[in-house]
Formats: structure tokens, sequence, C-alpha cells
């Protein structure tokens, strides 16, 4: 029987860039700041290095979509790397790569990096996704935009729970006011501005009900991350070390958009991909053992709905507990601790990453103004496409 990976890896050392507008470097640039950060926190050289996974979604270069790029920025001798690409799970998908590997008794150490560069395509937001999909896809999305998409989620939430459209964007509002207060403590965070209720209630207007403040950017930034054999950590300094508990990965089959009785206010993927990962990581009670969460905010209403597919409120019941601070800093299980995609940003390739290195610098009680209280258990979950269609990726990490 199958045993999954709970415990068996550690990591050894992150690093992550500032995310932003970063016109001071290319992708190479971004790629050698986030793996000197990693590999000076692991102790380790180049050498040490098994093997690697390099995850970029829609950054090309000279050399197309190939691992070049990470082996080339890097020097890396001669070492077998991989690069993978699954929408925004594709950070968390290097990760999951890297930790295969040594999970699998391949490989000791690994490295897993993530980049994105998006501020340089000559337009604000993202590439044409539909087309990315392939023929079929692009017939069948042509008129349709991730924002139009979330924002008929909301509408469906506020319409299923007995929510006033007032009431459904103010508690959407709230989610986003947390992370904004969270982001501008957060030196590597690309907004760092606090945003009032009342302000983002009262934005321009993107996707009724989904306001400006209600949608994350799009950035520039990478992130890594260096894992070796759980038994072996102690050896690099690491005497408590962070290790992974579960690494789960879900894509829908296509059931929602034809025959099943999904009503469009959850992500069922989501659901699915949460019930496996507590299994693996042995979380029987996810609102009482989980310390902090990092998950895919694109949109207000997705980290609303995310809150209910991790198990951690009762469906209908999120917006009570963003009401009582359930998920602020100070709360129960802060959610966003680093600003979340809303405020640090959202370079595709490097999100998953990102996550985790918050994940890792709060275990380990390094995270600074933003610093939660003593934190056992901490969880990354990426979104990748629509609410009807898509891919969802959830880690677990913990001392």
């Amino acid at each position: 029987m199958a045993e999954g990976i709970k415990d068996k890896v550690a990591i050894i050392g992150m690093g992550c860039t500032k995310f932003g507008e970063r016109w001071d470097m290319d992708s190479e640039g971004l790629i050698v700041e986030a793996f000197q950060e990693a590999i000076k926190d692991a102790g380790i050289e180049k050498k040490d290095i098994d093997a690697a996974w390099f995850g970029s979604c829609m950054t090309d270069t000279n050399v197309g979509k190939t691992s070049m790029p990470l082996s080339i920025a890097l020097k890396l001798p001669y070492l077998p790397v991989a690069r993978v690409e699954n929408f925004c799970a594709t950070g968390t998908e290097a990760l999951r790569g890297a930790v295969y590997g040594v999970a699998s008794g391949a490989y000791d150490i690994c490295l897993a990096l993530g980049v994105e560069k998006l501020k340089d395509t000559g337009y604000a937001g993202l590439p044409d996704m539909p087309s990315m999909l392939g023929t079929d896809a692009k017939f069948m999305m042509s008129n349709i935009t991730a924002p139009g998409e979330f924002a008929m989620m909301a509408i469906a939430y506020f319409e299923k729970y007995g929510l006033t459209p007032e009431e459904g964007k103010e508690i959407i509002a709230m989610v986003s006011s947390k992370s904004h207060s969270n982001g501008a403590k957060n030196p590597k965070a690309h907004l760092r501005r606090e945003a009032s209720v009342e302000k983002i209630m009262n934005a321009p207007m993107i996707a009724y009900p989904l306001g400006l403040f209600d949608c994350c950017g799009v950035s520039d930034g990478a992130a890594a991350a260096i894992v070796c054999r759980a038994d072996l950590a102690k050896n690099f300094g690491k005497p408590e070390p962070v290790k992974l508990k579960a690494m789960q990965l879900a894509l829908c089959s296509g059931a929602e958009l034809m025959y099943s009785n999904w009503d469009g206010t959850y992500v069922k993927t989501g659901q699915e991909c949460a019930i496996k990962a507590y299994k693996e990581a042995g979380i029987t009670k996810p609102r009482e053992e989980m310390s902090l969460l990092e998950v895919h905010d694109c949109f207000s209403i997705t980290e609303l709905v995310t809150y209910e597919d991790l198990q951690i409120s009762e469906r209908g019941k999120a917006g009570n507990d963003v009401r009582d601070g359930f998920f602020n800093l100070d709360g129960k299980i802060p959610c966003q601790p680093d600003g979340g995609l809303k405020c640090f940003g959202h370079p595709i390739g490097a999100s998953g990453l990102r996550m985790m290195y918050e994940i890792y610098l709060q275990l380990q009680g390094l995270a600074g103004d933003r610093q939660i209280k003593d934190p056992s258990l901490g969880l990354t979950h990426n979104m990748g496409g629509f609410p009807n269609q898509n891919i969802v990726s959830i880690s677990i990490a913990g001392l």
C-alpha cells in the first residue's frame, strides 16, 4: 500500500525574490536571486545538488520551453533538470517533483525553482489562456474571462447562502483588506499599501461584484526550495527541520461542465484534493490542527470559497469566520500572512513556492513583523484555471 511522503523529506533552504515590476532584471537574474538565498540558507554548495525541477508557465526564452534556462542561469554541473508546467500550480509542481525525487530514494538533495517574467510582455494581464489550452478550448472559452467566471461564482454563492449583494461585497472586501494589511508588513511584497473595507467596496468595478481590489495582479518573481532526506537535515544545521507532511494534486475531469450537480458555489477539485492531503498528513480536524494557510486568492471570492473547500469553515459559514477575524494575522488560523497573491504578487511559475517560503519562515519564527505565535502546521493551496475547469495542488508542511 502506498505510504505517501509524510515526514520523509525536509526543506533545508528556501529563497524568494522581491515580487513586483522587476524591470531591473530578466528571468535569469530572478532565478539567480532566489537560488542564492536558498543555497545560502541550506548551507550547501551547488555540487551537493543531485537533481532539479524548474517551473515556468508563460516565460519563454531563446532556448524555448526547455529546462535549460535553469541549468544555464545557475551553471549547474551537468545535472538532470526537468521543466514542469501546470498553470498556477506550476511552482508547487516543481516542488512536488523535487520532493518525490528525494522520497523515492533516487536522490539525497534536490532543487525546485519557479520563475515568471510577466511585466515585459507588452500588456498588463496574462497571455491568452484559451489559446494555450488548444483549439477546442479556444473555441469554448473565446468569450470568457477569469474575472467574469469568478464573478459568477460570487453571485451564485451570495444567492445560495442568502447574502444580499451588499453583504456579500462587504465580506469579500474584508478578505482583501486583511491581505493588504498583511502585505504592508512584508518587504518582498509587490503591493504594500493597506486598503480599508470602504475603499475596496467603492473601487472601480471589474466584473460585478468583483472590483479592482478583489482581483490579484500579475508580477515578476522567482522562488526556490532545496529539499533533502529528512534524516539528513540535521547535517545541515536543521535540528528541527520543516518537513513535508503531504503533497497532493487534483485535476477536474470536466464533469462540472457536463453532467454533475455542481452549482458553481465551490471548487470540487479543491474539496477532493483537500480530502486526500489531510489523509496523507494524518489530519482529521483541520480547523483545530492547522496553524496557518496560504491559499490561491486570485480573487477575493476564491479565498472565501477555499476556506470551505479546505474544511476550515462550514459550507455557507465562511463569512461568519471572516467577520470574526478568524483568518486575520492575530486570529485562530491566519490566512495569507505574507499578503497572498493579492499583495505579495502572482508570477505564475513562482507562486506555489512563494507560498511554501512563507510557511517555511513562519514555522521557524523568521517572519518578522508578521510572525504568528507558535505555528506547527501550514498549508499551501494553488488553483489554476476557472471554477468549472481547474487544477488544484495542496501541500502541508510542519515541524
